[in-house]
């Protein structure tokens, strides 16, 4: 399913970001990223999803782990997002989907019986020498934030 494999090179990526930033995963080498991707900004699952990272944002820290949300969603979109929500994270913003096709997370989906393509909840741990550590797939929210966590903590 994955385009990367763990013990992968993670792609490299200048990306967007909320507040006028960007994010380069070049930027972040000897730190932990957990690269997060969500389907869209201010919806019920990726709302309580980004709380999550958000609520545990200095567990995170104390790893050494910098958390990265990223949907096809404009800066626009996740700067409303984010203050709406007191979020402390990063959202970067792919419109074109080249990171997300990259990780293999741009999917077929299907809903009331009508497919189309959309992004996999998915959750990338990338270790400090930029390598792929661990790789979650079709993420369901509640859990996944404390099970990330423990992975990011133990490759700390």
């Amino acid at each position: 399913m994955s385009a990367l494999a763990v013990g992968d090179a993670a792609p490299d990526f200048d990306l967007a970001a909320d507040g006028g930033g960007r994010v380069r995963l070049s930027d972040l080498k000897g730190k932990t990223v957990v690269l997060y991707l969500y389907p869209k900004d201010d919806t019920p699952g990726c709302t309580k999803e980004a709380q999550g990272f958000s609520a545990a944002a200095a567990e995170f820290a104390k790893a050494g782990a910098v958390v990265v949300g990223l949907s096809k969603d404009s800066v626009a979109s996740h700067d409303k997002f984010k203050k709406k929500y007191d979020l402390d994270l990063h959202l970067a913003s792919d419109p074109e989907g080249a990171l997300i096709e990259a990780l293999g997370s741009w999917v077929e989906k299907s809903m009331y019986g009508r497919t189309y393509f959309g992004i996999d909840r998915s959750t990338f741990l990338i270790d400090k020498a930029g390598r792929v550590a661990r790789i979650w797939h079709k993420v369901k929210v509640p859990g996944h934030v404390e099970e990330v966590l423990t992975a990011a903590l133990a490759i700390a």
